[in-house]
C-alpha cells in the first residue's frame, strides 16, 4: 500500500486518462481481489464495481511489453494482476478498516496487530494506485493458465506466510507469501526464502524494471511506473468495459 503524495481526486469518468488493460493486453490474466471477498477486508471494497484492471494508457502499454518479454522466457511465463487503478474511496476504506478492531481476515497479517498495519506502512492514506500508475501482480507459468482455477484450501484459511499449497492459491508461482500478506516475508529482499522463491521474485523484478517499472521494498507484488505520474488521483469507480 505504497504511501505517496497525491493531488486531489478528480470527478467524472471523462476526466480520467484510464483505460482497460484488457483492451491493450488481453493476454494478461486479471484476478482483481478487491472486486470480491477474497481479500484482507473479507468483502468487496467500495469503488470496485467490476473485476477489471484500469491503468493509464502508457502504463498499460508498458505492462504489455513486460508480458511479451516474459512470453519468450524459458519456460514461457505470464502475468496475473491483482489490483491496478484503485479509487480514492477504496483507499479511504482501507484506512477505516485498519482503524476498526472488529473486522478483517487475520490470515493476511498473522504476526501483526491490526493497528500496526498503518504504523508499519502496509496501509496508507494515499496511494499511487489512485493515480493509475501502480499495479499489483505476480508471475505464472503460461502453461498453467489454461487449467481450472485451483480449489482453495478448506476454512479457516492458512496464514499468508504458510507454504503455497496450504493457503488460498491461484495459478501464480511460489513467491514465498500470498498477495497482500502484511508481513516481513513479503519484503522484496527478504532473506528467509527458498532458492526458488528468491529466483521468481528476481525474475519478476527484473522484467518489470526492464520496461520502466519500479518496485516497492515492502511488497514483492507492487510496482509503479513513474514516467506516467502527473500527480493526479481519481475517484471514479472501477467499471466494466
Amino acid at each position: 500500500m505504497l504511501a505517496t503524495a497525491a493531488a486531489p481526486a478528480e470527478a467524472g469518468e471523462k476526466s480520467t486518462p484510464l483505460v482497460h488493460l484488457a483492451e491493450i493486453a488481453p493476454g494478461i490474466r486479471s484476478e482483481i481481489r478487491y472486486a470480491g471477498a477474497d481479500n484482507f477486508t473479507g468483502a468487496r471494497v467500495p469503488g470496485y464495481d467490476a473485476a477489471e484492471c484500469l491503468l493509464r494508457r502508457s502504463v498499460a502499454e508498458a505492462l504489455a511489453r513486460v508480458a511479451q518479454d516474459l512470453a519468450a522466457h524459458d519456460p514461457p511465463l505470464a502475468l496475473i494482476v491483482y489490483d491496478c487503478y484503485r479509487p480514492v474511496r477504496a483507499v479511504a476504506a482501507f484506512v477505516a478498516f485498519a482503524r476498526d478492531a472488529s473486522a478483517g481476515d487475520k490470515s493476511y497479517f498473522p504476526r501483526l496487530a491490526k493497528r500496526d498495519l498503518l504504523r508499519g506502512g502496509y496501509i496508507a492514506a494515499r496511494s499511487g494506485h489512485s493515480r493509475g500508475i501502480a499495479v499489483d501482480l505476480t508471475l505464472a507459468l503460461a502453461s498453467n493458465l489454461g487449467t481450472a482455477k485451483p480449489t482453495p484450501p478448506s476454512a479457516p484459511p492458512a496464514p499468508c506466510t504458510a507454504e503455497k499449497r496450504a493457503r488460498t492459491s491461484d495459478h501464480g508461482v511460489d513467491m514465498g507469501t500470498g498477495f497482500d500478506c502484511f508481513d516481513e516475508r513479503s519484503h522484496a529482499g527478504h532473506g528467509d526464502l527458498t532458492a526458488e522463491q528468491t529466483r521468481w521474485r528476481r525474475v519478476l523484478a527484473a522484467a518489470m524494471a526492464r520496461r520502466g517499472f519500479e518496485g516497492y521494498a515492502r511488497e514483492w507484488w507492487h510496482f509503479s511506473y513513474p514516467a506516467a505520474d502527473d500527480g493526479r488521483s481519481f475517484d471514479v469507480p472501477v467499471g466494466p468495459r
